[in-house]
């Protein structure tokens, strides 16, 4: 403290030119120092952090210390000596509103610099990065936009009363914007899906997450068609997600055999098919079960697991074809419906066939299938 008073006692015997052009090179001989020892500093500690954010962020507020610093003399002199209040004021201020300006600038572009590793990295999901980045950029954007209007001594009061209801306005013109950005933050703060997931659809539609952005998801059908659809309707919607929590799927090739067919030797095959389909996995095992008594068979299911969802459709297709091709064989009958369908033709005006009915024939049965 003691220290500190001589050194205002000093500058203040000096006159005030001189004084301050003393405060302003001090400031900035003292900028210098610290952008060379703080090089040096960096270049010792940021290689043994591990990734890359560090190094944004230590070189990216670097520069804008040492502007701080060079900067801190001109307003240190501005307070020390007596300088018309005009000139003062303006020096201040405009002082004030360089640094504002120069950190504003360094944060928005370590935002942006952040922004491009967090897209290649494992650890953060990549669909978030954009909207993490609109949201830091409006916020920093915005705060120092208000410190600024602060330190010219302009009334933000109205600006904000008029913000309010401009805030009002945009949200009914853009709700349905606003809703796509609020679900996109629903569905990854939920975890529902992820980019390369396996979905399905309430409306039916199945296929591969291709992109999530702010405003909607990219779907990539089986058809091999693209189908956007907006946040806020899956937001609300029921979403089977056939990636989670584990990529492998179970299928279900259900088969119908005749009565009176042995069903082990029915169990028997269709475990033999099974283990014999590479797209089939050996853990879990498949398994047989005898699911009912069906009107025209006896109905079985086969089910067994697959690596992938997206190989559901062609491991169904090699098991339905290796077992048909195995029950053809081993003479087992796969049954299908029929109906028999009976009609006396008694009851029936012979007119309707231009002649009278048969005597003796007072009854004929047709059987169709």
């Amino acid at each position: 403290m003691q220290l500190g008073s001589e050194v205002v006692d000093l500058l203040s015997g000096l006159p005030a030119w001189q004084g301050f052009l003393v405060l302003v090179g001090s400031g900035v001989a003292l900028a210098l120092v610290i952008r060379v020892l703080g090089d040096q500093l960096l270049k010792r500690v940021t290689p043994h952090i591990e990734g890359d954010i560090d190094d944004i962020v230590f070189r990216g507020i670097h520069t804008a210390v040492y502007v701080t610093v060079g900067l801190g003399g001109a307003y240190a002199g501005a307070q020390i000596y007596d300088i018309r209040p005009a000139v003062a004021v303006s020096l201040e201020a405009g002082t004030l509103s360089l640094v504002v300006i120069v950190w504003m600038v360094t944060l928005l572009r370590i935002g942006r610099q952040a922004s491009a590793i967090a897209t290649d990295s494992a650890y953060i999901d990549r669909q978030m990065v954009p909207i993490l980045q609109n949201v830091w950029s409006a916020l920093i954007s915005g705060g120092g936009v208000l410190l600024l209007l602060i330190l010219w001594d302009i009334d933000v009061t109205p600006l904000l009363a008029s913000a309010g209801i401009m805030g009002i306005i945009v949200g009914l013109a853009a709700r349905d914007t606003l809703a796509n950005f609020f679900g996109s933050l629903s569905l990854y703060l939920d975890g529902t899906y992820a980019v390369g997931d396996f979905v399905v659809l309430e409306t039916g539609e199945r296929g591969r997450v291709e992109d999530i952005s702010v405003r909607s998801t990219v779907i990539r059908t089986r058809d091999d068609i693209l189908v956007t659809v907006p946040n806020s309707k899956l937001n609300n919607a029921a979403i089977v997600n056939e990636s989670t929590p584990r990529r492998k799927r179970r299928i279900r090739v259900p088969v119908g055999v005749a009565y009176g067919t042995d069903i082990d030797r029915v169990e028997e095959i269709l475990l033999e098919l099974a283990e014999a389909e590479d797209l089939v996995q050996d853990r879990p095992n498949p398994r047989v079960r005898f699911r009912e008594f069906g009107d025209s068979a006896l109905n079985f299911e086969l089910l067994c697991w697959v690596s992938n969802p997206a190989l559901t459709a062609r491991a169904t297709h090699e098991l339905n074809s290796a077992i048909y091709k195995r029950f053809r064989a081993e003479a087992i009958e796969i049954p299908f419906p029929q109906r028999s369908i009976s009609i006396a033709t008694d009851e029936i005006p012979g007119e309707l066939f231009d002649q009278a009915p048969p005597t003796g024939a007072d009854d004929e049965t047709v059987t169709g299938e």
